[in-house]
Parts: C-alpha cells; structure tokens; sequence
C-alpha cells in the first residue's frame, strides 16, 4: 500500500508532472471509490462542510489537471498529488478508506522513529533496494547519492533557489556538463519509458559515482563562491557538473571505454520488468 497507484486497478484517472516529478490523481475518482457515491459532486460538499480546514485549504490541495474525461476527450478535472490524495482519505468516514488511515498512521510513526535515528531511515532504503534485485555495492553508491543530492538541494533551498522548475533546470545544466546529455536525453537513450521510472535507479555504478562528483562538485562551489539566486547557482551547477565531465573524459581517454551507458536496471539484472 506504499504506492498510491494501487489505485490503478479501479481506473482511477492520473496524470504524471514532468516539472514537479509528482503524480496527480483525480479527486472525483478516488472519492468515488472510496464512498461508493452515487453523487460525487455532493459528496464533496458534504466533506467540506465537516472538515471546516480541508474547505479553507481546497484550492490549495485540489488543482485543475488535464486528464482523459468518460467520453474520451481531454479536459481539465480536480486533482491532487499523492500527499494532498492521503490528506482527503482522512476526511473520508468509510471502512474503505480505514485501510488507508492505518497506513498513514504506521508511516507517520515510522517517520518519526527515523527523524531520531536517521541509521533506520537507510535500512529502509536499503531494504527496498535489495528487494527489487540490486547489489550491496550499487545500493551503497545509491544511498550515498542520495545523501550528496540532498546536501545540493538544502544549499540551493538556503541560497534562494526555487523547487521544482529552477532545481530541474540546475539538474539537468549538471547532467549535460558532466555526461553531455540532459536527463530527459539520458532516460530516452536508457529506454525509461514510464514517466515514473527514476534515471538514477537505472544507473551503473560509474554514472552514479560522477552524477555525485558533478553535484558534490557544485555544492562546493556554490558555498566557496557564495552564489546567491538562480543565476549564481546556474553558474556554480554548470562548473560543477564541468568537474565531473572533465574527469569522465580522463577516464574514457584512459580506458578507452564510455561512461554514459544505455543499460538499465531491466539490462543488468536480467529483469524484464521493474518490480514498482
């Protein structure tokens, strides 16, 4: 029940945001599903007129979405990202909806345990991993990733950078600087299909090693050099992924082998499917 896309199974309509990398789901169809309404619509009402909060918040937790309508055309419809989806199941009052609560409720106590001992956070992590068929060695780099990823988005956050389409922009100047391909290009010549699938599970062990070098790289510019808004960070992010690139050149001339490489998890495991 970790994935919200269980939801798949009773055609609830989805749309995936290529710049804030979230799904979003239709309010009318998860709502449906979870009441058994015949009167959505005025279900809804109902919903709001209990929850005095979720009514002053609607605009913010339901935005329009373009999605495929009964009929078969496009059209805009209320949707909400996988948080916002959770925050109105815990208005729903119906035993199928329980499930979800309890979910939320062991997740939530999860989480917290994490926040006083990051370790369990990493083991989860690795567990996931592990599961899913990767190597101790792949996993380890993973999560390490993670962790220079996280240290690069905490200093864009403080220096003035804006989350979702200022962070893609600087993600992929570091992409094109240290492999010479932007990650839409990179997940293209993978195969990634699936708007869902994340590049860097699809890595080798050497492109996540320089995908970290070209964000550590930038990180430590953009503290040294004390870049300030998008512009300064855009600077820092093409010379850190520079870095990176100049030393995977090295590397190739020296090996005589590329780095940037079109397998993917599927490839090096013999897989067929990802396991999601």
């Amino acid at each position: 029940m970790s994935n919200i896309k269980l939801f798949e199974e009773k055609n609830v309509r989805s749309a995936f945001n290529e710049q804030e990398e979230k799904w979003y789901f239709s309010v009318q169809d998860v709502i449906q599903i979870l009441t058994d309404s015949n009167d959505v619509k005025q279900y809804i009402k109902k919903m709001l007129s209990r929850d005095e909060q979720l009514k002053i918040n609607w605009g913010t937790i339901c935005t329009p979405v373009e999605m495929k309508a009964a009929d078969g055309k496009n059209r805009k419809i209320q949707a909400s990202n996988t948080e916002n989806i959770l925050r109105l199941i815990q208005s729903i009052p119906s035993t199928k909806a329980e499930p979800f609560k309890q979910w939320l409720a062991q997740i939530g106590a999860e989480r917290i345990a994490e926040i006083e001992n990051p370790e369990l956070a990493q083991a989860r992590i690795r567990a996931t991993y592990k599961a899913k068929g990767y190597s101790d060695e792949w996993i380890e780099k993973r999560i390490r990733g993670i962790l220079v990823r996280d240290e690069l988005t905490n200093e864009w956050k403080q220096r003035g950078v804006k989350e979702g389409k200022e962070y893609s922009i600087l993600t992929a100047e570091i992409s094109k600087a240290t492999f010479g391909i932007a990650p839409t290009e990179y997940k293209n010549l993978k195969g990634l299909t699936k708007s869902s699938e994340n590049l860097r599970d699809h890595m080798t062990d050497l492109e996540l090693i320089f995908t970290m070098l070209g964000e550590a790289s930038t990180t430590e510019i953009a503290k040294n050099k004390n870049a300030k808004g998008f512009t300064e960070n855009h600077k820092a992010a093409r010379a850190g992924g520079s870095v990176a690139g100049n030393a995977r050149k090295e590397l190739e001339k020296e090996s005589g082998a590329k780095v940037v490489s079109n397998q993917n998890f599927k490839n090096f495991t013999g897989k067929n499917e990802l396991e999601e």
